[in-house]
């Protein structure tokens, strides 16, 4: 009996040496030649919509496609826009004339007017003043009276007032359009130009390319919906880069560096992915519940990013994953 009862006792501590052994291996994670970390995979997402507003006329992929870099993806109905760019290509067709109008200044026809003008009313003047030359003899000799006089002055001040302004229109005409004016049409020119590009930049937006390869998750509008700028229609889950998010406790931490090499893991798959930390946070926090277990999520731990360089479909969002860092590769 004696033997049975130190037999069991030995099988209870070893199971307790066991149980200790495992349990302090668990709080280290890492053995001698390696650490071992736990996340998950992070993949970046992307919202993807229209610039411009309009009826949305054709949604070419489905939900679980992949598309590359620049692929046509959506159509916004173009016609509005295209009506839009047509007029603003007419305003700029008007801005460069009335440019070329001032630059060109007064056609010679119209100078020629104006000097006739100059002399038609040069003649009306002397005119004028003959009159005023022979009425003021007349009153000088008792012939005529103050009265008439006074109309010959006034006859001929009117004619000089207008030979001045015919002289001042031949001068304008001659000298051509200020450069104010010219100035004015060049600003003209140049915000007619400005709208008609903004107008072909919102002709381009109706067509939505996508930005880079990827895998569509969500399709969330149909032909004929009627959008607002700004409304996603897909959601795209980027393929590259791919990121693993995973934590490393304090005392680790000095094990660590940016740009150290990594083996990636998960549990669906036998496949080994290569990766290297590409950020260690600064700043501590409990371990995520997704990560480790109830006793280690107390833990104050540091967070990292993982840069996978070979990943495929077998990495998807969320997935856990195992991050083996060899000690070898780090130098340690």
């Amino acid at each position: 009996m004696n033997k049975q009862r130190r037999l069991l006792i030995l099988g209870l501590v070893a199971v307790v040496v066991v149980g200790l052994a495992a349990w302090f291996g668990l709080r280290s994670r890492h053995s001698a030649d390696h650490l071992t970390l736990y996340g998950n995979v992070d993949i970046r997402e992307v919202e993807l919509a229209f610039r411009v507003g309009g009826r949305l006329a054709t949604m070419r992929y489905e939900e679980g496609d992949g598309i590359k870099q620049g692929d046509l993806i959506a159509e916004i109905d173009a016609e509005p826009y295209r009506e839009a760019l047509a007029v603003a290509a007419a305003r700029v067709e008007q801005a460069q004339a009335n440019l070329a109008k001032l630059k060109a200044g007064t056609r010679p026809q119209e100078v020629e007017r104006a000097r006739e003008a100059v002399t038609e009313a040069q003649a009306g003047y002397d005119n004028a003043v003959l009159d005023y030359d022979r009425q003021a003899g007349l009153v000088a000799s008792g012939a005529s009276s103050e009265k008439l006089l006074e109309a010959a002055r006034a006859r001929r001040d009117e004619n000089a007032a207008k030979l001045a302004q015919a002289k001042q229109a031949l001068g304008l005409a001659q000298e051509g359009f200020r450069a104010e004016d010219i100035a004015a049409g060049h600003a003209e020119l140049s915000a007619a130009i400005a709208q008609r590009d903004q107008a072909q930049t919102q002709l381009d937006d109706t067509r939505l390319n996508a930005p880079s390869d990827g895998t569509l998750i969500a399709r969330t509008r149909e032909p004929g919906s009627m959008l607002a700028a700004g409304t996603p229609v897909y959601s795209l889950s980027l393929r590259n880069p791919l990121y693993v998010r995973a934590y490393v406790d304090e005392p680790s931490l000095g094990k660590l560096a940016p740009g150290t090499r990594v083996s990636v893991r998960t549990d669906s798959s036998d496949k080994v992915y290569s990766g290297q930390i590409g950020f260690i946070s600064p700043r501590a926090e409990f371990t995520p519940k997704s990560v480790e277990t109830t006793d280690l999520r107390t833990d104050l731990v540091y967070r990292l990013r993982i840069v996978v360089s070979d990943a495929d479909e077998g990495l998807r969002q969320g997935m856990p994953v195992t991050v083996l860092v060899p000690f070898a590769d780090n130098g340690r």
